[in-house]
């Protein structure tokens, strides 16, 4: 005689799984909810620290603006000398060649 379980049972049984479910939700909220409230108390640190040391905050905008104009006058070096290099490939080349070589001459006389 085989016994099988009652609607009733099945239904408690998974109103059990769904409860345990709820339980792990919950937990994950309050976490989040911690971890908001980090993130709030940090930004709110961060703002303070900026007003009330503003020589802080004019040095390392002085600063960032600084590596910023570097960064962007190396690399802008960087990819002409070596656009200039792809172009001087080209010399040999005699219709792009000739092209390439004035073009070459007309950045020469402004050195």
């Amino acid at each position: 005689m085989s016994h099988s379980s009652s609607p009733t049972e099945e239904f408690l049984v998974k109103v059990d799984e769904l409860l345990e479910e709820l339980k792990e939700v919950r937990k994950l909220n309050e976490r989040m909810d911690r971890i908001a409230i980090f993130l709030q108390e940090i930004e709110l640190a961060d703002v303070l620290l900026n007003y009330t040391a503003p020589r802080r905050l004019l040095m390392t905008n002085f600063l960032a603006g600084l590596a910023r104009g570097l960064g962007l006058t190396i690399g802008t070096a960087l990819i002409l000398g070596l656009f200039g290099w792809f172009l001087g490939q080209f010399l040999s080349i005699p219709f792009i060649g000739e092209y390439v070589r004035q073009l070459l001459d007309y950045v020469n006389e402004y050195r």
